[in-house]
């Protein structure tokens, strides 16, 4: 009984000092539970609840090959701490020093400081404001099928390609393209394997479940999306979008979905679902409108876990700068991220609530007259310590021999004075720190995130349209299969985007002049790619009299005469 506490001890024990076996249960229980949650239990067969040391490259193997490891995960230049330090350090105590003086020369146009000397800051639209409305450019005289633009994908790219049957021995051939694409759309559009095989023509349902369970998985959907993604980026078409053609922003956004099933992955919200419950799909795109990434989630976890998931995913779309709401980010995101090579630039909500933090004393700053000044001093010794551990972390998750959003939920289990833990976001906080003053000076940053952010949220609305069916609730229990849905969900999406620009492709190609060209890559860059009006997403209303053949036939004579109480009911 020595785990339960000086109170639980005494009530554990009956007045004749017989052990109370029910209660003694509960407690015992409830101190597994917790343990296993926080890390002081820790089950060596496990994938979610190993110990944290078991997730990283092994000690053993780090020693004997870091310089190796570091070369290969290009963490090389971080190796010497002091070095990297000294730049940091320098590079703080310079921001500081032009983000003070523009606020107080006035130079920064959009910063004003009140009697409290609390920031405000003012992001205005920029020149050119970039709409995402959807073009007006797109069939008005019929709508394209479902059918048909999977079909044209299909042939250009071969998406279904990668969807292999998961036992890799298997030699049958393949299911018919067809019988994929009624898959894609029975997962994607949310109405079912079933309903979309008695609602559709040469469709047979034994292969279509028969292909469903055996050649969808999560991984083989990510790569036939990978397959749609190579395909824009080889249309020019698409680097249109980018506001700087050396430099790649993305983003990500968390989307509420309802689910009518009982899920582990699921979760309570009243804010977002009322009395029932939901998940969460966690969406990546780019500046071209490609969605890269995406995972479904318990509403109830930090979206932050899973950003480097989605940044580290795939060779097609490599991020240099990526965004996210307030919900996205946390100082220990900032610290990998900068490791991993890639500027982390969130939208900040109240920026006034943020903390600033220097290497230097703070009487020093002030008697510089800044008005914007540190609340708090970097800890470099905590972090020094930790150095060696941390350049493991970031190998690990550069290697992909754990993912990050793992890695992030069993180190955040642990107490929060975790060395590791504490060292990461005392890190984070000199990255962030550096952001944050940048973002104060430089309002062509905060415009770009707005934009970038902006897409990201038009994506939402368009993934809500492709998945109608079944009152937009999830019809999945476990995660697995709520990562099929998801898939199947943004392969049609994307599918539909690359659709969207060979068809703009076709436009330009088929201008017949130079003016013309010109005129309608204006119209393109001012408008987004996303859009789904001259896209049939809900299948042909067939108004033959040969469909009313096998009618459900009612005699309504018959049925006014039945009373109700004289039958008995």
């Amino acid at each position: 009984v020595d785990f339960l506490d000086e109170d639980e001890q005494f009530r554990v024990f009956d007045s004749q000092g017989k052990l109370r076996i029910s209660l003694y249960k509960t407690l015992l229980f409830e101190q597994v539970a917790s343990g296993i949650k926080s890390g002081a239990l820790n089950l060596r067969y496990s994938y979610k609840y190993r110990a944290f040391e078991e997730y990283l490259i092994s000690r053993k193997r780090w020693e004997a090959e870091q310089q190796t490891l570091l070369t290969r995960t290009g963490l090389l230049t971080f190796k010497n701490f002091g070095t990297l330090e000294a730049e940091l350090r320098k590079a703080v105590q310079t921001q500081f020093q032009i983000t003070n003086t523009n606020v107080t020369t006035k130079l920064n146009l959009h910063v004003t400081l009140g009697a409290d000397n609390r920031l405000k800051v003012q992001t205005p639209p920029a020149e050119k404001e970039i709409s995402e409305t959807p073009l007006d450019l797109f069939p008005k005289d019929h709508f394209i099928s479902l059918f048909e633009v999977l079909s044209t994908l299909n042939k250009l790219c071969q998406f279904t390609e990668p969807l292999e049957h998961w036992q890799m021995q298997y030699n049958r051939a393949k299911p018919p393209e067809k019988t994929f694409f009624a898959g894609i759309i029975g997962y994607g559009c949310n109405l079912g394997i079933g309903r979309v095989s008695k609602i559709s023509r040469n469709v047979n349902l034994s292969e279509l479940e028969n292909t469903v369970n055996w050649y969808f998985t999560p991984e083989n959907l990510l790569r036939a999306n990978d397959k749609i993604l190579e395909m824009i980026e080889q249309l020019q078409l698409h680097s249109i979008f980018q506001r700087d053609q050396t430099v790649t922003h993305t983003s990500s956004d968390g989307q509420k979905f309802n689910i009518n099933v009982e899920s582990l992955n699921s979760h309570y919200s009243y804010k977002y679902f009322g009395k029932a419950q939901g998940v969460s799909v966690y969406s990546f795109i780019d500046e071209s409108h490609r969605l890269f990434y995406s995972t479904v989630i318990n509403p109830a976890e930090r979206e932050a876990a899973y950003v480097i998931d989605g940044l580290l995913h795939n060779e097609v779309v490599q991020s240099d700068i990526h965004s996210t709401d307030t919900h996205g980010y946390s100082e220990i995101i900032f610290a990998v991220t900068h490791l991993l090579g890639i500027s982390f630039a969130p939208r900040i909500k109240d920026f006034r609530e943020q903390s600033l933090y220097n290497f230097e004393n703070l009487a020093d700053l002030k008697k510089q007259g800044y008005p914007i000044l540190p609340s708090g001093k970097i800890n470099s010794t905590l972090i020094e310590q930790q150095w060696d551990d941390i350049l493991r972390l970031i190998a690990t998750i550069r290697m992909k021999e754990t993912s990050a959003s793992q890695l992030f939920r069993r180190l955040s289990s642990y107490s929060r004075q975790h060395p590791l833990y504490r060292a990461l976001k005392e890190f984070g906080r000199i990255i962030k720190t550096l952001f944050l003053l940048k973002y104060i000076n430089d309002v062509e940053l905060r415009q770009s995130i707005e934009k970038q952010l902006n897409k990201v949220e038009s994506s939402n609305k368009f993934a809500k349209a492709v998945f109608y069916g079944n009152n937009q609730e999830f019809q999945q229990e476990t995660k697995e299969e709520q990562l099929i849905a998801d898939g199947c969900k943004r392969l049609i999406e994307n599918a539909i985007i690359g659709w969207n620009y060979l068809y703009l492709s076709k436009m330009l190609v088929d201008s017949q002049t130079e003016s013309e060209r010109k005129n309608l890559l204006d119209v393109i860059r001012n408008g987004s790619v996303i859009a789904w009006q001259h896209i049939n997403l809900q299948g042909e209303y067939d108004f033959s009299e040969e469909i009313l053949k096998n009618s459900i036939e009612f005699r309504l004579p018959e049925l006014l005469e039945f009373q109700v109480y004289k039958s008995g009911v």
